[in-house]
């Protein structure tokens, strides 16, 4: 077909994570791919990949070519592909993981009828874990996959789909671990449980939320879609099947649950398996303990022992992620029995710590009562100062919105806070300047004679937590509300230019402050009104400033803004 390897698609590094590509053909036509975590050799058979015979390479070579000449029309397309894909029969494996062919093969996917795309996936169902574990087969079975999400809403195609589904998961079932844990075979297993769950294949809401949405849901206290999946555009899916490929895979894999925990892969599918399930507690009951190591027995017996390491293992990278997953999902039994039982007396350890403060950090943002906040309040409570020394910033922005959201702790937290930026014998001016330059601040020697440093891009959770601080009562928050009406008028302009301290202006702008106090720092942008409605972050901080401004300063602001040239 001429088509060339699409860059960047090939180790998947959308999930963050570096690419792995170690085990593929090596250009003898053998296939190298070991299955290293089978114990028996009678479950697995090991696979082979032939050499693809020449007549065989030329006819799909003319294929290609074929349709790249663009000379089949839309009714002939069909057609031929369904008969390419015929010709395919028992050199399914071979073909798939050909660097060539495999870019015909897709293109004969995404062009058959239904019945040739379950035929051929039926056929390569024995080896579909070998083909999706290749750097060219995963392609392959990826557009596989996304041809039939196309027909799933086709009634009449319902139960051939699901037959040919069922086949997939009951190869992949039994030994599932070298799937789970290789590079390609991860993202293909992704979409497959996508598929059966009955959501976009590509979503990155299941193959791995963007930071920016997580954050949004930490801090700005938006209800998680993934909560019951209330509000997802599902199509029609497959939930026997996806509870049959999750519980299976778990179970079978049980032995090595190790290796699971800490295999960066394996982690990003376990991810993507709770989030699918998020809701069905009855499934998430059987799977989140297998998951944390509990002991067998225990759990038959009803009884829940965590594994001694279990806190240890939240340190590990892949861990962490899948931790802070299981914490979003786990059912309410569940996650109260974590609180007592896993993390007490351990928050302040994992908080210092690289990997274990993103656990920390989701364990605060699920809290769910206020017990659970106390418990939190008493092991981190007082130690504002040190972990934000340790740039641990994420920690208390999450604790600050957890106890806003909950209404508890609320003048502690604002005291400690301001407490942790100074000392009792300065005036509390300093408070919000060195929350915005939260790092600037801590990684300065004498802290005592930090000063405002112009130019430098204000702190992310700096302003995350004034935004939370702004949104308590007013009587909790007079220091803050006394430091930034303190502001210098030029430290005011740089700050509502920073996309950052923009959104802290417009927090304080809308909060319990008294008008006089808010007049107090709007006046402070008298004659640069005009420019700040061109600036990207300060036009809708100048309607804040206009709605909470007397007559005369809404006079003044309308009189720069038609006195602008750009007006």
């Amino acid at each position: 077909m001429g088509k060339k390897a699409k860059k960047g698609k090939g180790g998947y590094d959308v999930d963050g994570y570096n690419k792995s590509a170690s085990r593929q053909g090596d250009g003898t036509g053998k296939f190298k791919k070991l299955f290293k975590h089978h114990k028996n050799s009678d479950l697995q058979t090991p696979v082979i990949r032939k050499q693809v015979e020449p007549e065989t390479a030329k006819y799909f070579s003319e294929i290609a070519n074929l349709f790249e000449s663009q000379g089949v029309d839309v009714d002939e397309r069909s057609v031929i592909c369904g008969n390419a894909l015929e010709e395919a029969r028992g050199k399914e494996l071979e073909l798939a993981t050909d660097y060539i062919i495999s870019h015909t093969l897709q293109t004969l996917l995404d062009g058959c009828d239904m019945d040739h795309l379950c035929s051929f996936l039926r056929c390569c169902a024995n080896v579909f874990p070998a083909i999706a574990m290749d750097r060219s087969g995963s392609h392959v079975a990826e557009t596989g996959l996304k041809s039939l999400a196309k027909h799933v809403q086709d009634t009449e195609a319902y139960t051939i789909i699901e037959e040919t589904l069922r086949m997939m998961c009951k190869v992949i079932v039994p030994n599932p671990l070298d799937l789970m844990c290789d590079c390609y075979g991860s993202h293909v297993l992704r979409s497959l449980l996508c598929l059966c769950k009955g959501v976009p294949l590509d979503s990155s809401e299941f193959h791995g939320a963007k930071p920016s949405k997580v954050l949004a849901e930490r801090f700005n206290f938006k209800v998680s879609e993934l909560h019951g999946n209330d509000s997802l555009h599902l199509e029609q899916g497959f939930p026997d099947l996806l509870k049959f490929l999750v519980s299976g895979m778990v179970n079978c894999a049980r032995e090595d649950i190790k290796t699971l925990q800490v295999d960066q892969y394996s982690s990003l599918v376990l991810q993507t398996a709770l989030k699918l399930l998020a809701g069905d507690d009855q499934e998430l009951l059987q799977i989140i303990p297998v998951l944390l190591g509990c002991n067998k027995q225990d759990l038959v017996e009803g009884n829940m022992t965590f594994a001694g390491e279990t806190v240890q293992l939240m340190k590990e990278t892949a861990f962490s992620h899948l931790m802070e997953v299981i914490l979003e999902v786990a059912p309410e039994s569940l996650h109260n029995k974590m609180f007592t039982k896993l993390f007490k007396n351990s928050l302040f350890e994992l908080s210092s710590d690289d990997c274990g403060n993103f656990v920390v950090q989701a364990l605060i943002s699920h809290a769910r009562t206020k017990d659970q906040m106390e418990l939190i309040w008493e092991e981190l409570g007082l130690k504002f100062e040190v972990l934000l020394g340790m740039r641990r910033s994420g920690v208390i922005a999450s604790l600050i919105a957890a106890c806003q959201r909950l209404q508890t702790h609320e003048y502690k937290c604002c005291e400690a806070l301001a407490t942790a930026v100074g000392s009792k014998n300065e005036t509390s001016k300093y408070v919000v300047p060195r929350i915005l330059f939260l790092d600037s601040y801590f990684s300065y020697g004498d802290k005592s004679s930090w000063n405002w440093t112009g130019g430098d891009k204000m702190h992310v959770m700096g302003s995350l937590m004034l935004q939370t601080i702004f949104k308590f009562q007013s009587e909790w928050i007079q220091p803050y509300i006394l430091s930034i009406t303190s502001m210098e008028a030029e430290h005011v302009l740089e700050t509502v230019k920073d996309a950052r301290g923009a959104h802290v202006i417009e927090a304080f702008l809308a909060s319990d402050a008294s008008t006089k106090q808010k007049r107090r720092l709007v006046v402070k942008l008298r004659g640069h009104f005009a420019e700040l409605a061109m600036h990207p972050s300060g036009s809708f901080t100048v309607e804040r400033c206009f709605d909470a401004g007397s007559l005369s300063l809404r006079e003044a602001i309308a009189s720069e803004l038609l006195a602008s040239p750009n007006s």
